[in-house]
């Protein structure tokens, strides 16, 4: 059985995320993300104006004035979500942890997929493929991914990309746009992801939280890695500390997004302490006009 406030909260990130897309983001999902490719419609007789690279000179030839080729786009796409389901997703030191921003990307992403006839497909992953959903398309597809989110119990508790990326070359045999949504607390995933990227589509969604970078300033203070258990203390009322882990992990934060960019991935950067709707709206506004 399902937990009644973890039921209020999946349907209330459902009903959320399907408002966004309809009013703040129609159209945008559409006019940024391509189908693969293009396919032949009809042949109509040419005008002024037209292209004539388009020119169908066998038909052409056959009736005795010109004619055209029309194509339209293969609009249909597989979008794949690749979600960090590792012991880290858990942390957060605001009203939200990552694992509650990476169901909302989801969601939001998955909306605005199925709202374009796009099918939906998950790999939860830690430092192994924990669960796998085949692309589907209908808003119960979508009640299905954010419930999982919440829901799955992963078996592991570290982070392996490699797994993940290597899976999906596996079950998605055709290109796909996929979004890669995790804190990238991982290494050596760099290579296999260039390579991958020949073949599809890969979306860096980079998620923090202020206390990744930040700690409490007071007294001896304890600090567990949430995947490896590892502890130790350190005074964080000493400003030179404080100062010090900082500018280590904001470090390991810019060398991932270094990585991704080198990889030739973009990137979405979301904390646990932005609005998701907006870092989304921010990248599709970019993407557009790197297009147009």
């Amino acid at each position: 059985m399902i937990p009644i406030e973890i039921i209020k909260k999946i349907r209330k990130l459902h009903i959320k995320s399907g408002r966004t897309v309809n009013s703040m983001m129609a159209g945008q999902y559409r006019s940024v993300f391509r189908g693969s490719g293009i396919e032949f419609e009809e042949v109509r007789e040419y005008s002024p104006g037209d292209d004539v690279k388009s020119i169908d000179w066998k038909v052409s030839a056959r009736v005795g004035r010109p004619f055209i080729k029309l194509y339209r786009e293969e609009r249909e796409m597989v979008v794949m979500l690749l979600i960090d389901m590792s012991a880290s997703a858990n942390f957060g030191t605001t009203e939200n942890t990552k694992k509650d921003i990476a169901a909302e990307v989801s969601a939001i992403l998955s909306f605005n997929a199925i709202r374009n006839n796009d099918k939906v497909g998950a790999i939860f992953f830690t430092d192994q493929v924990e669960k796998f959903i085949p692309p589907q398309k209908g808003n119960s597809h979508i009640w299905r991914v954010i419930k999982e989110i919440y829901t799955f119990r992963p078996q592991n508790k570290k982070t392996d990309l490699q797994c993940a990326i290597r899976y999906l070359s596996q079950v998605c045999r055709k290109h796909t746009t996929s979004f890669i949504i995790s804190d990238f607390l991982a290494q050596h995933y760099q290579h296999l992801l260039k390579i991958s990227a020949k073949k599809h589509e890969f979306i860096g969604v980079i998620l923090s939280d202020p206390g990744d970078f930040n700690l409490p300033n007071y007294g001896i203070v304890t600090v567990e890695d949430l995947e490896t258990g590892n502890r130790f203390q350190l005074d964080a009322a000493n400003k030179s500390n404080r100062n010090f882990f900082s500018q280590i992990k904001r470090k390991e934060y810019f060398s991932s997004i270094e990585s991704l960019k080198t990889s030739g991935i973009d990137t979405i950067q979301i904390s646990t302490a932005d609005s998701v709707t907006d870092a989304l709206i921010r990248y599709f506004h970019l993407r557009e006009k790197r297009i147009h």
